[in-house]
């Protein structure tokens, strides 16, 4: 059975707060000191649960006062998971349903779009059923990245090293190429989602180092850094795509735009190397030609330190 984190029983609880009027709009929640105090809970717990109710829209940081509740809570009162004795339940309505339907409006809109109204909206179906099934949005997308990274099992490890590393690197871009969203689903290196499914990755890319003499702190500082490149080429991806959704213009037709204003600068003199590159052979920045040069290069570097440790 999976244990609820720490941070959604607290979300729960103040929302049931704001619910119920204990918190009407403009009083203060209690802060983080105050949380850890009232649940026992460390510093970082009580943040993230301060952030889900800030993502929900029903509370607001205020500069000198604290956290305090939202009109915007009053006017669309938040629901816990715990619905009243008697109170219908939505047919066909499950949390499986619920996951699905928000990856595809992650997919076509971006994961800034997500909302459990608008969720609720494509499902024809009020906020508060969804609730019933899902407790926040933090614990949506949680749900969400975990369903993402089951899609498509990652086989067997191979015996080589690099191969396997190759292979793990090319896996979780496709996932990231099918699923933009996640990117920014899981950027925090030091606050890892809690997924099963994640976890799977992470021991699958530590099983392919078995055997190569690296230390533990090497092996798995070797996972995160193939990670990290990996997922930031796909953050730099999203943002070109929302580049082009925010200007109605593609790469090409940025570059033609903003050329003159390039041309003028490195007309300057200031910038002769950088000028250089572009004069003596013909320069596409393109992030596919990207990912493979920087994956070849790091896959060189870790062998350069397994050929080390085995010396």
């Amino acid at each position: 059975m999976q244990t609820e984190p720490p941070y959604l029983r607290i979300t729960t609880e103040l929302r049931r707060r704001i619910a119920s009027g204990e918190l009407s709009p403009g009083d203060r929640v209690p802060s983080t000191r105050a949380i850890t105090q009232e649940w026992g809970v460390a510093m970082a717990t009580a943040t993230k649960a301060l952030a889900a109710l800030r993502q929900e829209g029903l509370v607001r940081p205020v500069p000198g006062v604290g956290t305090v509740v939202t009109q915007a809570a009053a006017a669309h009162p938040p629901h816990t998971s715990a619905h009243p004795v008697g109170a219908p339940v939505e047919p066909g309505l499950t949390r499986a349903r619920i996951v699905h339907t928000a990856i595809a409006l992650a997919d076509a809109e971006g994961l800034p779009a997500l909302s459990m109204r608008r969720i609720a909206t494509s499902l024809s179906t009020s906020t508060m059923a969804l609730y019933r099934h899902v407790p926040g949005k933090a614990e949506l997308i949680r749900l969400m990245t975990d369903t993402v990274c089951g899609e498509k099992p990652m086989g067997p490890v191979p015996a080589d090293w690099r191969e396997a590393l190759e292979h793990a690197a090319r896996w979780l871009r496709a996932v990231y190429a099918r699923h933009p969203w996640m990117a920014q689903a899981m950027a925090s290196i030091t606050r890892p989602t809690v997924s099963p499914n994640a976890m799977k990755y992470t021991e699958w890319v530590l099983r392919a180092l078995l055997g190569t003499g690296l230390t533990p702190f090497q092996v798995f500082h070797t996972h995160l850094a193939l990670f990290a490149y990996v997922q930031g080429l796909a953050m730099a991806a999203e943002l070109e795509t929302q580049a082009e959704q925010d200007t109605g213009m593609s790469d090409d037709e940025w570059m033609a735009r903003n050329e003159p204003h390039f041309e003028a600068i490195a007309a300057t003199g200031n910038y002769p190397l950088l000028n250089t590159l572009f004069i003596q052979d013909e320069f596409e920045l393109d992030l596919e030609t990207l990912f493979e040069f920087g994956l070849r290069r790091t896959l060189d570097g870790i062998a350069v330190m397994i050929n080390e440790t085995s010396a």
